[in-house]
């Protein structure tokens, strides 16, 4: 008997320009904004893009083009994010000059209220973007490969680097593969748990992630991001005609295993080809009736030759700007890059009341990157990293 999998065309991108959230609801950001003489947002000119910080990107009455950003979440959780953004900004200021600025100026910063002020973008679209339009290009994947290899090899003093937080970050966890706490579990949506006794039934995939945290403890630590996703690149052009890239949202900066930034780069468009499974991107035709399993094979197959060229064109402008990598960087990449669509598995099921198919498909497809990194490095795209 064949199996099927009952899936249908993916919904239609998300508004580009969502309604600002209510400044009436943060006073303290309208004072603040003009406190330092840049004037109130107009709401007609502000977008507030979805995400878990509250964010207004616009123009003010007095002309000055702003992105500020509030952070939510658990108050003790709000100084230590608010720390690693300004540790970035004085790394930053040790290590690029404003000509090769890595990010967004940051013009304010109120650690007390949790709120920041940078000099917006205007025409910058977000790297994630391109994506979903099919204007993604070899030339912005270089780009992007460029500028994380100049955060992860800018020189500065082993002093400075010392500053830097290095505390391991809370995923993979081989904790929670074990148990959820009480108060992680009871918040849990229903797709989340699901999500959640998935990975926790799997002995393979604790062993695989015992081991990449022991071979993440022992790499080389270096300044990385440390929550890198393609919606957190924007892209935009200098005066020239040059393209340019900027990295934005370092809430989790720190001293850590470059190969973690690299693979979630590489893990994108491994998640990608899955998604794409289910639409019409690539060529592919659109889905009149159910998918057998050698259909969706083939589709993801195909979509895995069609986008893996962006991680090739990554690799080597990472591999140009930072040619010194240690021996097993590139396996570590590629087990990072099978964590990455688990780790979208999770983000994803929090919205969910139940995992859907095509997501346990990308996640079933990282694991095996993750099980066997050694054998998928090439498949993936990093082979220039070896």
């Amino acid at each position: 008997m064949t199996r099927t999998l009952a899936v249908r065309s993916a919904p239609p991108p998300p508004d580009d320009r969502p309604a600002p959230i209510d400044l009436d609801g943060h006073p303290d950001v309208v004072a603040l904004l003009q406190d330092h003489g840049w004037g109130r947002l107009l709401p007609a000119e502000t977008t507030s893009p979805a995400g878990r910080n509250a964010v207004w990107i616009g123009r003010t009455d007095r002309d000055e083009r702003l992105f500020v950003k509030r952070l939510l979440g658990p108050p003790g959780d709000i100084p230590r994010r608010m720390a690693r953004l300004l540790a970035f900004q004085r790394f930053s200021e040790r290590a690029f000059t404003p000509d090769h600025w890595p990010a967004p100026a940051l013009l304010h910063a109120d650690p007390t209220a949790g709120i920041l002020v940078l000099r917006a973008v205007p025409d910058a679209v977000a790297a994630a973007r391109h994506v979903v339009d099919e204007t993604f290009s070899a030339e912005l994947a270089d780009h992007i490969g460029t500028a994380l290899a100049t955060v992860h090899g800018a020189r500065v003093p082993a002093a400075d680097l010392a500053e830097l937080e290095d505390a391991p970050l809370r995923f993979p966890s081989p904790e929670l593969l074990e148990a959820l706490p009480a108060a992680m579990f009871e918040a849990a949506s229903f797709g989340e748990l699901q999500a959640w006794r998935l990975l926790q039934s799997d002995p393979e995939l604790h062993a695989a992630i015992d081991r990449l945290v022991r071979v993440e403890d022992a790499a080389p630590r270096v300044p990385i991001h440390a929550d890198f996703r393609l919606d957190q690149v924007l892209v935009d052009t200098t005066p020239e005609g040059h393209l340019r890239v900027l990295l934005v949202d370092w809430e989790e900066f720190r001293r850590g295993d470059a190969a973690r930034d690299v693979g979630a780069y590489a893990g994108e468009w491994l998640y990608r080809s899955v998604l794409d499974i289910v639409t019409t991107r690539g060529g592919q035709r659109p889905i009149v009736t159910d998918l057998t399993h050698a259909e969706i094979l083939r589709r993801g197959v195909d979509n895995l030759q069609r986008l893996i060229p962006f991680v090739e064109a990554f690799a080597r402008g990472y591999r140009r700007t930072r040619p010194d990598l240690d021996a097993d960087f590139a396996v570590r990449a590629t087990a990072f890059a099978g964590w990455h669509t688990m780790d979208r598995l999770l983000a994803s099921s929090a919205r969910l009341a139940r995992i859907t198919g095509i997501e346990r498909a990308a996640a079933g497809i990282g694991r095996t990157a993750l099980l066997h990194p050694d054998r998928f490095v090439g498949a993936l795209g990093l082979k220039e990293l070896t």
